[in-house]
């Protein structure tokens, strides 16, 4: 079995993530792993194991057909079975398809919100889909969603896993006091609602002025950036809200925080949670997406409805005021990570189901 990830860029993201954490994993256990980024390099790099074939197609359009010459060449030299493509990159893996009817094309969406997608959108995934041999989820409603609504009836949950970076280098120092900082890793992004984390602090900025919370993600300085950005200066938040942009030294910054929350208004299963609970941070965060499978109210964390502030800003309370609960939270929400998203039990699932694929 030889499998080639494909990502349109290494900036830091959940999808992204993912992609490295599929060809660093699956190094050990099949005979070739590969990933390729399409459009643009990017933090993560730094973060794919030396054991990884790496390629860079510097694609410009979506009918770059350099790129997709290239990424055919890639493939008949390195005799690839399976071309593992996430989120956007399905297109030039079907048009590499178009030229190797032979490879098999697996799809990850890791689009919680996929169900929203436009009409003309969906009409061409429809067609797309056609040439899929199996398609991973991120999530049972996406899966319902995908069975329901493409060609390609092979649809497969499997949840996110990560895995704790012992060669990552530290690089981040965060501002705030020590033992009293709250990290958010999440893209500046709308379905992540960074808005209800401002109503919060604001809140916070009375009862615990001391404390500080701590956004890391990429700031792709847009309308939402923008409208952020002018709510911390408008509520005098500068001194309790720091936005940091893209990291690559999360695991560092996790450990220099000592809550962890996500505010979203949609996820899939997002992978900043996992890394909460692999560091042992007690956890606040919305009841949204597959986050309740995870996160289990007052046993390892607190979950919140999305857009309630009070219900989010009391949870917080009793965490800041409560260390024993914070080590509490944390430790029960490692030992789930542990037993639910391990690795070697992600991993096998996806082999197996990859040889169902190929007839084994």
């Amino acid at each position: 079995m030889r499998v080639l990830q494909i990502i349109d860029s290494l900036e830091i993201g959940g999808a992204e993530r993912m992609a490295i954490n599929y060809a660093n994993a699956l190094c050990e256990k099949i005979e070739y792993s590969g990933i390729v980024a399409t459009r643009k390099e990017g933090n993560l790099k730094s973060k794919i194991n030396n054991k990884v074939h790496y390629f860079f197609l510097q694609r410009k359009s979506k009918l770059d057909f350099k790129a997709v010459f290239e990424l055919k060449k890639i493939c008949i030299q390195n005799k690839i079975s399976h071309l593992h493509a996430h989120s956007s990159s399905f297109f030039i893996a079907f048009l590499t398809k178009v030229f190797l009817p032979k490879i098999k094309i697996i799809w990850h969406d890791h689009n919680g919100l996929r169900a929203e997608t436009p009409k003309f959108q969906l009409l061409f995934l429809q067609f797309i889909s056609f040439f899929f041999n199996g398609i991973v989820v991120v999530n049972y409603q996406l899966k319902n969603w995908s069975i329901k609504k493409l060609n390609c009836k092979n649809v497969i949950y499997l949840a996110n896993f990560t895995t704790n970076d012992k060669t990552e280098i530290k690089q981040t120092k965060l501002n705030g006091l020590n033992g009293k900082r709250i990290v958010c890793i999440a893209n500046l992004r709308f379905p992540k609602n960074h808005l209800l984390l401002i109503d919060v602090a604001n809140k916070l900025k009375i009862s615990n002025p001391d404390w500080s919370f701590h956004l890391i993600g990429k700031d792709f300085n847009d309308d939402y950036s923008i409208t952020l950005k002018n709510e911390i200066i408008k509520n005098k938040l500068e001194n309790q809200i720091y936005i940091y942009g893209s990291k690559s030294d999360t695991n560092n910054i996790i450990n220099q925080s000592d809550i962890a929350i996500l505010t979203s208004q949609s996820e899939g299963l997002p992978v900043a949670l996992l890394e909460y609970g692999l560091s042992k941070k007690a956890v606040v965060a919305t009841n949204v997406g597959e986050i309740p499978l995870i996160v289990k109210d007052n046993q390892n964390g607190f979950i919140v409805p999305k857009f309630d502030t009070d219900a989010f800003y009391n949870s917080l309370i009793k965490l800041i005021e409560n260390e024993n609960l914070r080590t509490k939270f944390g430790n029960a929400l490692f030992e789930t990570i542990q037993i639910n998203h391990s690795e070697n039990s992600i991993l096998e699932s996806y082999i197996n189901w990859l040889k169902t694929i190929d007839g084994i």
